[in-house]
């Protein structure tokens, strides 16, 4: 049977949303268990492991050869803000009870790359997507208020950490926009492992903790670094091969869906009315920042 790439991309983007879905159910079991320091060693090596073989089966390590020095010290940069992004996103794991809050707020995300490319990339952006930054910020301000009058004590704890890592993420999807024909997509996932993994051994050291964990949580972490650091990568990269990225920003913006249905299956919690309202809005916001996408796309042809 011929299944059309299309199709295909389609699969793969899925793939990417359901496997980058449990890594937040997997990475917050873990977290209940061991220290973020600790996490994060056993987490990046193993998913440095899984992009390495994948590296040695593509034959793709010739491809730093070709680098010339400016590359590098590209990669040494998104090397450091991907070090400081992860780390909010899993110190935000670790502070929201609920991992399916994280996700809704993660949606901002979208809204910061394109508001990015306007300065940086001199992108124009259309009124369809001005109004899906606002929903997803209005979104994500709902699921954060507390309803508390006092400016300190306005949001819930941790939700300053995704806003910490949206923002430095669209730092680095502009700065993968930009250099990404030169730069090859295994590459850059085995300098993120590498970098992680390095910080967190340096993390380990610094704050004297033992290797020594349950093995509840090396099966979890085990399970997870399969799914984030390698599957939800990969898939991700290999979908955008066949499809476009307004497509699988679509598919994408279903994740917090997945994890409201994990977060129930494994922790039996559920938002609140608030949150849960807020959480639509930015998936509706993402939609229609991509619809624009596909919709100016398509003046163009």
């Amino acid at each position: 049977m011929n299944i059309s790439n299309s199709f295909k991309g389609y699969l793969l983007a899925f793939v990417s949303v359901i496997a980058v879905s449990n890594v937040y159910i997997f990475s917050k079991i873990a977290l209940n268990e061991v220290s973020l320091p600790q996490f994060g060693v056993y987490w990046f090596a193993f998913g440095l492991l899984w992009v390495l073989l994948y590296a040695w089966h593509q034959k793709s390590f010739t491809l730093f050869k070709v680098l010339s020095r400016r590359y590098y010290w590209i990669l040494l940069f998104l090397g450091l803000t991907q070090v400081a992004s992860t780390y909010f996103f899993f110190k935000a794991i670790y502070t929201i009870s609920n991992p399916t809050i994280v996700s809704f707020i993660g949606n901002i995300a979208p809204a910061f790359i394109i508001t990015l490319s306007f300065f940086i990339l001199k992108e124009r952006f259309t009124p369809l997507e001005f109004w899906g930054i606002l929903l997803a910020i209005t979104g994500a301000f709902l699921i954060s208020y507390k309803g508390s009058g006092s400016i300190d004590n306005m949001f819930i704890e941790g939700a300053q950490y995704v806003l910490y890592t949206s923002i430095l993420n669209a730092i680095n999807a502009i700065i993968i926009k930009k250099t990404i024909k030169k730069i090859h997509p295994t590459i850059l996932t085995i300098n993120r492992s590498l970098f992680l993994l390095v910080f967190s051994i340096i993390a380990l050291i610094i704050l004297q903790e033992t290797l020594i964990i349950p093995i509840s949580a090396l099966k979890n972490i085990f399970i997870g670094s399969l799914l984030g650091p390698f599957l939800t990568v990969i898939a991700g990269y290999l979908a955008l091969q066949y499809i476009p990225l307004s497509s699988k920003a679509i598919i994408a913006s279903t994740k917090g869906l997945f994890v409201l249905i994990g977060s129930y299956l494994y922790f039996g919690e559920f938002p609140n009315t608030s949150a849960l309202l807020g959480g639509l809005a930015t998936i509706l916001g993402v939609l229609l920042i991509a619809f624009a996408k596909i919709k100016f796309q398509k003046s163009l042809s």
